[in-house]
């Protein structure tokens, strides 16, 4: 029996980009998947959109106003059956084998955290030629100097987790990397695929796109959520500039 995936998308005013980003799981080679979709209380037709694709293994849970992605993804999370635990931001695509090959690559080696390369691609979902290539492992200090682990290319072996292992804070950005390093201070590496198998939509509204929001949100991680000292975080914050600046330009 191929284990079942859950895959969480957390929804807030994507409604140019949810057709797309369901066909990228719905064209899946793997098959046995379930969707959980958590409506952030969207202002937009994002709630009708998702009702044309409800079936037994895609739901929508709505949210009564807007928490924040970290709330939605828990919402999904605590909703989720599957074995093995996902999440794929609303205006991202996956390509078609991402989950087979990511399936395999969790399961055949025991580990318990995966990720997968990815490659950005434009506002219109189209791939650029910067491929973003990660490292065979992470640990925690590694992951301080480069935020290599993007959201949309994680993969969790629920089998060693709890789900509150998976819960994210309530952070006005950057809780998924915070979750990252929470979990890497428990288990000693997290696992990378080298392919690049997911689309990391950039557009100039979007806050990934916001450069001074980024540098904002390391070093509030580095300072308030890690509680390192200014020498420490000094010292990973230039880590983590020249990485940034090396993703951007491939």
């Amino acid at each position: 029996m191929k284990p079942l995936v859950s895959i969480i998308i957390p929804v807030y005013n994507a409604a140019k980009f949810l057709p797309d980003t369901i066909n990228s799981i719905l064209n899946q080679t793997y098959r046995n998947w379930e969707v959980i979709l958590v409506d952030d209380k969207s202002t937009d037709n994002s709630v009708e959109i998702i009702g044309k694709y409800i079936s037994n293994n895609i739901k929508l849970i709505k949210l009564d106003k807007n928490y924040g992605p970290g709330f939605a993804r828990n919402k999904g999370v605590d909703s989720a059956k599957g074995k093995l635990i996902c999440f794929l931001d609303a205006d991202d695509l996956w390509k078609k084998d991402k989950l087979e090959k990511q399936v395999n690559f969790t399961i055949t080696n025991n580990y318990h955290f995966t990720y997968t390369s990815y490659v950005y691609s434009n506002k219109f979902g189209k791939e650029t030629s910067c491929v973003v290539k990660v490292p065979l492992k992470v640990k925690y200090h590694d992951y301080l100097k480069n935020t290599i682990i993007t959201t949309s290319t994680v993969m969790f072996d629920m089998c060693y987790f709890d789900k509150k292992d998976l819960y994210m804070p309530n952070l006005k950005r950057g809780e998924d990397g915070a979750t990252w390093l929470r979990i890497l201070k428990k288990i000693d590496y997290a696992y990378g695929l080298n392919e690049d198998l997911a689309l990391y939509r950039i557009s100039r509204n979007t806050l990934s796109s916001n450069k001074l929001l980024s540098i904002k949100c390391i070093w509030h991680l580095y300072r308030k959520v890690e509680s390192l000292s200014i020498l420490k975080s000094t010292y990973y914050f230039i880590f983590y500039t020249f990485n940034t600046i090396k993703k951007r330009i491939g």
